[in-house]
């Protein structure tokens, strides 16, 4: 199996393809194994090249296992689809004779199930062939929360009605008991080699964020504590999830703390996971200005890490801040943008860098207009002025005199627009330019959609378990759902074109085969449902083939 680049005389596309050779007798023929993809420059080139190399790493190394045993009705479908191109009978039956037993959904457990597998989540719990029952509720439980993400209850029932998979709700708990420390580890290990080996490159940059997630529960623990909620839900306690990813996006591992942990004082034990854990010796971490403290800075120097941090450019000091608020030493930050940028050094070792955007500074500007023109309305109607106080959002436009007396403080206001477009990133990182630095910081946005798809494509909160244990479960449970989403993205977008997770989600929840019985004969028929070029762009990804010919479930 090996590597081909084919290209055409008249255009500058390049196909990467997996080619096997065959040798009948004395001639030797090539089989395209997998089409990778079409690139059109030179990057594109080497990034379609590093995930051939991937994907042919797994190919080589697996020996074809089958997606399901034949135990239900929707597993023997999935068999009898791989099949068919074998069958060279025609379909001779009697239409009035057939009737429908059930509709089920294939496209989430043959694509998101191959991806599964070639992450190696099926080798995670301990003992694998003893434990067949246990990583059977694993794997449906992760293509569930992808599919429809539910109650673990909601889940099985799910399981049953739209896919054909029957599962015990106790099983699925015993399943949650057995994803302990050991099996956390390696789903975390299994998700940076991956990333690893994906990108093939040492992994020299990662992103680290946090967030909250809150409980449908009133009652703490050692583990879920009231906090400072980031989904103001500051009644019910939570979890702080600390999580870390590549700047592809594609995560490689998280830590969870007790819910009224402070996030800033988290990111000491990422940095050390990277250094223990996978062995990082030189990285540079990527975060935002909640986790600026001169403490982190000086942890991060003292382990030999390179930093680009969000800055709270209002705290700085007052030599700092008019040098900041000097727009006339800003220069262009390239020559046809409208962003411009200073540098400022902060000591020896690190430097302020400061972008000054028009466009940003219209969006504060409006959002500065909006909340005046909201706390007026506020200010007529409040009769109780102690009200507008104590909202921070409302305090730091107010000028308070005496006891009841709150009126606007225009001087406040005139303060607050000079800081209009302002934003500023501290870094140690001395051989980056100021514009190869916010480039990095830009970047951070990945980390946010891993949030973003967390909470709402996948809802890991609200959290329904209450002990510690359950919780961690709960959560290694969403990260492996997480991984598997972010690494076929990554797929598609590199081999096809960017679609979206919820793009993707519904292209396979929309792969359906309609499930026939002959009432005469007994025998069974799949009639799938019709495919789009999403569709089958998306199945080829993982180097499978869909069409909508029928065919018979032997």
């Amino acid at each position: 199996m090996f590597l081909r680049v084919k290209t055409s005389p008249n255009s500058p596309k390049k196909s990467v393809q997996i080619v096997l050779s065959i040798r009948k007798g004395k001639t030797v023929s090539q089989k395209i194994v997998r089409h990778v993809g079409t690139a059109l420059d030179d990057d594109e080139l080497a990034k379609l090249k590093e995930l051939a190399e991937y994907i042919k790493a797994k190919l080589e190394s697996s020996s074809n296992p089958t997606l399901f045993t034949p135990e239900t009705v929707a597993e023997m479908a999935i068999e009898a689809r791989k099949e068919k191109e074998k069958q060279e009978e025609e379909l001779r039956v009697n239409l009035k004779n057939l009737r429908e037993e059930s509709r089920i959904v294939l496209g989430i457990h043959e694509v998101y199930g191959t991806i599964y597998k070639d992450l190696g989540f099926d080798k995670v719990i301990k003992h694998p062939q003893r434990n067949v029952a246990t990583n059977k509720n694993l794997f449906n439980i992760v293509m569930a929360r992808i599919a429809n993400p539910s109650s673990k209850r909601a889940s099985v029932i799910q399981l049953e009605k739209d896919f054909g998979i029957k599962l015990s709700l106790e099983g699925v708990y015993k399943m949650m008991d057995k994803l302990d420390e050991e099996a956390i580890e390696k789903i975390e290990l299994q998700s940076y080699s991956n990333a690893q080996r994906l990108l093939k490159e040492k992994i020299n940059v990662v992103f680290y964020d946090c967030t909250t997630l809150y409980f449908e529960s009133f009652s703490e623990d050692e583990l879920k504590q009231n906090g400072y909620s980031k989904d103001m839900k500051f009644n019910q306690p939570q979890v702080l999830l600390g999580l870390i990813s590549t700047r592809e996006g594609l995560p490689i591992g998280y830590e969870l703390y007790a819910g009224s942990q402070y996030e800033g004082s988290t990111l000491r034990d990422a940095t050390e996971k990277l250094k223990e854990k996978y062995e990082v010796e030189k990285v540079t971490v990527v975060a935002d200005s909640g986790l600026l403290s001169q403490e982190n800075q000086e942890n991060l120097e003292k382990e030999g890490l390179d930093y680009i941090l969000g800055a709270r450019i209002k705290n700085m000091p007052k030599k700092i801040e008019r040098q900041i608020l000097d727009k006339t030493k800003y220069k262009k930050l390239e020559e046809d943008s409208s962003e411009r940028t200073i540098e400022i050094p902060l000591g020896d070792k690190k430097r302020l860098i400061v972008t000054y955007s028009p466009k940003r500074a219209e969006k504060d500007k409006r959002d500065r207009e909006k909340a005046v023109k909201k706390l007026k309305e506020k200010m007529s109607k409040s009769k109780n002025p102690a009200s507008l106080i104590s909202n921070y959002g409302y305090k730091k436009y107010l000028k308070i005199e005496g006891e009841t007396k709150v009126e606007l403080d225009n001087v406040k206001l005139a303060k607050s627009a000079a800081w209009d477009g302002l934003h500023g990133i501290i870094t140690n990182k001395k051989e980056l330019s100021s514009r190869e630095a916010l480039e990095y910081y830009h970047q951070l946005w990945q980390i946010e959609e891993n949030f973003r798809i967390s909470k709402h494509d996948l809802k890991i909160r609200p959290i329904y378990h209450w002990t510690p244990k359950r919780v961690k479960a709960h959560i290694a449970i969403s990260f492996m759902a997480l991984v598997c989403v972010r690494h076929l993205e990554y797929r598609v977008k590199k081999q096809f074109k960017k679609l979206s997770p919820e793009v993707i989600k519904n292209e396979l929840l929309h792969s359906q085969c309609s499930i026939l019985n002959d009432i005469t004969t007994n025998k069974k028929y799949g009639i799938p449902s019709k495919t789009t070029r999403e569709l089958k762009k998306i199945y080829q990804t993982v180097g499978k083939k869909i069409d909508s010919i029928p065919f018979e479930i032997k």
